[in-house]
């Protein structure tokens, strides 16, 4: 038979003969013991010595048992300290109350010694057990802390990945109402070299950290391809073949996403799985943008499709969208919100500069009290002047690594890749490892961008420019521009890049493209033509005035570009510093 440790008890009782006999019994059995006379000695003997359970008897002169046990409960707090009421009270309210006011048990007189000894250990158990489970709510409180404060470094540090983009951008406003500390929605946003930006909204299946985990890779393919100047469908091709590779079974992405050209007022957009965007128009109307995919991350790469569905768009028409968790919430009264909800206060706006603040108050109003069961986005995304980003880029900031500073680069495509293939990301990434020219990245893009279309499109191709004359004439001129890709055999365009350092702080990038079909009349672009409102033929104005050197040699099909950068200073602005007659 195991023995039980000994305890200090406190034993209250007024009668010297009771509480003789009770402290020979409590110490034969190898307990240390403290007595009182009454109930304030009690009280002050609990106080100084902290027994670890007390005999108390109900009737005592100056402090009864009951206050006495009151107060002895209150000091105790949390830490279980045993009463054991001593008694001859028989009536079942007394009993009752000397529960009420923190009593345990009770020990009836005269005393049993047998009795006595099974309370005392059966109570010792009971605080054992008790002090255990306090050490274990302890640690696991504890480790709670821990893993919360963990959880929001990572949170801050998945913000930083997520969120680097343009989502404080002008023409964008969003809400974003996580269920837990990680979002399995998310949000991204980014300009694109070439102007206007690419917008995606991500929906992964269930919640918080396990819904997040597929969001950085998400993250830094959308940031870093579109840095690059990759187009929407190549970002998505590549997101859904690394989370169909990374993602466990069941886990996916629902998402939707956005290519803004904010130069031809066009919108492309991607839907798969997410609920039905809308394109909202100025004169009131507009149209669903209806999902045609599957989400990301379920299809391998050979039977995925990037399709995307274009859209004419006028500045200050608005593209909308909204992750699941909104039209699935629920009020207190067990309704969901619901698509029909959504729709009906899309219709009944006066204005599409409504649609969002209606909303987000109907949203808000309609939940009120009740927890969200799952993750909430809103997005709003307008189609904005091209000023509108012109400084966006420089913005972000830029890399600081190290990278070559003087060095020549010569690449070549024929034949079908021509069709394939786009070689200015590719190009832009080599130019973008020069210390300090990721500032100029835009320019780059645009100059790359320029030149290889002019070679492609008019010097192999014989695309007139003039077929651009309006944004219906952007879709003729592209769906023509697909045909004669099929049949291009026995072409090739050259591109070589030569960049030579000046200093720590600039450099000369010469870019020299060169194609092989019959050129084309670069004479009648003499002249920079930058006017906004026309659609065609501003591809040489741009060059013009991007580069401090353009030449155009034999029939068009070689042109040198030279791109003179300098890092900005205090007093002067980085790509207008040199004069471009020097």
């Amino acid at each position: 038979m195991s023995v039980e440790p000994a305890l200090t008890i406190l034993i209250a009782e007024d009668n010297n003969s009771d509480r003789l006999i009770l402290q020979t019994i409590v110490r034969k059995q190898g307990h240390r013991v403290i007595t009182a006379r009454d109930g304030m000695e009690a009280v002050e003997q609990f106080r100084l010595q902290r027994p670890q359970l007390v005999l108390l008897d109900v009737l005592m002169p100056r402090m009864d048992g009951m206050e006495a046990a009151r107060h002895i409960k209150a000091m105790a707090g949390e830490e279980l300290v045993p009463i054991i009421f001593l008694t001859s009270l028989s009536d079942a309210e007394s009993l009752a109350e000397c529960l009420a006011v923190g009593g345990d048990d009770f020990l009836s007189k005269p005393y049993n010694r047998v009795i006595l000894q099974a309370k005392i250990n059966a109570f010792n158990r009971m605080r054992d057990m008790h002090q255990t489970l306090q050490r274990q709510r302890d640690h696991i409180r504890e480790r709670n802390r821990q893993l919360l404060h963990e959880h929001e470094l990572a949170r801050r540090v998945f913000d930083n990945i997520a969120h680097q983009g343009c989502l404080n951008a002008d023409n964008i406003r969003h809400i974003i109402s996580p269920m837990s500390i990680f979002n399995g929605d998310v949000l991204f946003a980014s300009p694109k070299p070439s102007g206007g930006m690419h917008v995606f909204l991500g929906d992964f299946t269930g919640h918080g950290l396990p819904a997040a985990i597929g969001a950085m890779p998400a993250a830094e393919i959308f940031y870093g391809m579109t840095s690059k100047g990759f187009t929407i469908a190549e970002i998505l091709r590549e997101m859904n073949r690394k989370l169909q590779g990374i993602l466990p079974k069941g886990l996916f992405c629902c998402g939707a996403m956005l290519d803004l050209n904010l130069h031809t007022g066009h919108v492309e957009v991607w839907n798969g799985g997410l609920p039905d965007g809308y394109l909202l128009r100025n004169n009131g109307q507009w149209e669903k943008l209806r999902s045609r995919h599957l989400p990301l991350g379920v299809l391998p790469p050979e039977r995925f499709s990037a399709a995307c569905e274009r859209y004419e768009a006028a500045v200050g028409e608005r593209v909308l969208f909204c992750s699941d968790g909104i039209l699935e919430s629920y009020n207190a009264r067990g309704e969901m919100f619901g698509e029909e909800r959504f729709t009906t206060i899309i219709e009944s706006s006066d204005s599409a500069e409504q649609v969002f603040d209606r909303l987000a108050a109907a949203i808000d109003d309609f939940s009120g009290d009740v927890d969200s069961e799952d993750d909430l986005t809103l997005v709003e995304v307008t189609m904005a002047r091209e000023e509108l980003l012109d400084d966006l880029s420089r913005r972000l900031g830029s890399s600081v690594l190290t990278g070559p500073s003087s060095w020549r680069c010569h690449y070549a495509l024929r034949d079908n890749t021509l069709a394939q293939f786009n070689p200015v990301p590719l190009l832009l990434h080599i130019c973008m490892d020069v210390p300090g020219l990721r500032l100029f990245s835009g320019q780059i893009f645009t100059i790359l961008t320029e030149l290889f279309n002019n070679a492609l499109d008019h010097g192999i191709l014989q695309l007139p420019s003039s077929l651009k004359d309006s944004p219906r004439g952007f879709t003729r001129y592209y769906n023509e521009r697909e045909k004669r890709l099929k049949t291009v055999v026995g072409h090739s365009v050259s591109i070589t890049l030569d960049h030579q350092a000046d200093g720590h702080s600039g450099g000369r990038l010469l870019i020299t493209v060169e194609d092989s079909g019959r050129g084309f009349d670069y004479s009648a672009f003499d002249t920079v033509n930058l006017d906004h409102n026309q659609l065609a033929g501003r591809g040489i104005g741009l060059l013009q005035q991007l580069c401090h050197g353009l030449h155009w040699y034999g029939n068009g099909n070689r042109v040198e570009a030279e791109f003179r950068w300098a890092l900005p200073t205090a007093s002067s602005a980085s790509i207008g510093s040199e004069s471009k007659d020097e």
